[in-house]
């Protein structure tokens, strides 16, 4: 039965690429252009499932593998949406809200929409029976029959931020929201001569996910905190150069991967010096896909506004802005804007859930390159 509302309230979950915990946001929205977040929570993987969602991802490398660990797929997931439950059971005590939608992303193994396959972990069906509402769940795999990419999917999010920041700061069109997740996208949004939103996604390269690698490689740690180690370290200008000139990214037509890159050019290197010269190569193609990319619109896009956790990167950002100098950019943190930089995933996924639900779009042909603007996710109820 179709809720009739106006104004839904919604969870969404979101487990990134960095594999370290679940953000939980609880909004409330009509789908469209009314929107208020009214919690934001991140509950941090404990050390056996976090071991175990890093050596399952690292094993499935293919849709084989898929079949062949289909047992300890299993297993992981079923700990993974208990973990998520346990995160949700908590978020429902603690406000006086009636949720209505719950949007679950799940956790990401396995992407390639060559083969139109997208594998996230997580039981929408058990997590719907557990709480008696409406899970939705596998955002991606509609998009990925239509010809997209099945990333990203946060870009109508955006455009929704960037109106009202616009609203309420003033700022003029066009503006960017980069997002540095593990990988990093970036939306565009435009105003056309008949005053219409437009907007624009792309995946331009590596986020945090090659640092973070180096350093669970090389430390027991999971990230370099605020790029500490990389100011400690010095940049391998001869390596770094190779890196980038051998570096072929033939478009930003295409999803990423974190299994797209690895961190095998600068093993030689110290672990300082490795996490310094791997911030710059990250640093170097996120601002090269804006460059390119303000080309390719015939933009000049002043407003850089960056999110994810990859912005409280301070070596990241530093030379970001370095190689952005004289681009005629301004660039800010979305903190500066009212918006927290640390959930709007998550925040992107309960709304998602709304639209979903609705059946509204979620994947554009100027997002995901899908073939027309088409809704997504399967709408669980098993109660």
């Amino acid at each position: 039965m179709i809720m009739k509302k106006k104004i839904f309230t919604s969870i969404g979950l979101m487990s990134g690429t960095s594999m370290d915990g679940v953000d939980l946001s609880v909004i409330k929205s009509d789908g469209n252009d009314q929107f208020s977040c009214i919690y934001n929570t991140y509950k941090e993987f404990d050390n056996g499932l976090y071991k175990q969602l890093i050596s399952l991802r690292d094993k499935i490398n293919n849709s084989k593998d898929l079949k062949t660990h289909l047992e300890e797929i299993k297993d992981v997931e079923k700990k993974f949406t208990l973990f998520n439950s346990y995160l949700i059971n908590d978020v429902i005590k603690d406000i006086n809200e009636d949720i209505d939608l719950i949007g679950f992303h799940g956790q990401t193994v396995f992407h390639d929409p060559k083969i139109q396959i997208s594998k996230q972990l997580g039981d929408g069906r058990l997590l719907s029976s557990l709480f008696k509402k409406i899970v939705i769940n596998n955002f991606r795999q509609n998009d990925l029959n239509h010809g997209g990419q099945g990333a990203p999917l946060t870009p109508i999010f955006h455009s929704l931020i960037s109106k009202i920041i616009q609203k309420n700061f003033k700022l003029k069109f066009p503006i960017n929201i980069i997002n540095i997740g593990g990988i990093t996208n970036i939306t565009q949004i435009k105003e056309d001569l008949n005053n219409s939103i437009n907007f624009f996604a792309y995946d331009v390269g590596p986020g945090n996910c090659l640092i973070d690698g180096w350093v669970r490689n090389n430390k027991d740690l999971k990230f370099d905190k605020d790029g500490n180690y990389a100011n400690i370290g010095k940049v391998d200008d001869l390596i770094l150069n190779q890196a980038i000139d051998n570096f072929e990214f033939k478009s930003y037509e295409t999803s990423l991967d974190v299994k797209d890159f690895d961190t095998s050019f600068v093993k030689g290197l110290s672990f300082e010096d490795g996490c310094a010269t791997l911030t710059k190569f990250t640093a170097y193609l996120i601002a090269d896909g804006l460059r390119k990319i303000n080309e390719q619109n015939d933009t000049n896009s002043y407003h850089c506004i960056f999110c994810g956790g990859g912005r409280k990167n301070k070596s990241l950002m530093q030379s970001i802005e370095n190689y952005l100098v004289n681009k005629n950019m301004i660039i800010n943190d979305i903190d500066d804007y009212n918006f927290d930089g640390n959930f709007i995933e998550s925040q992107a996924f309960a709304y998602l859930a709304i639209r979903s639900y609705l059946k509204l779009p979620i994947s554009f042909p100027s997002t995901t390159r899908c073939k027309k603007a088409i809704s997504g996710g399967d709408i669980l109820q098993n109660f």
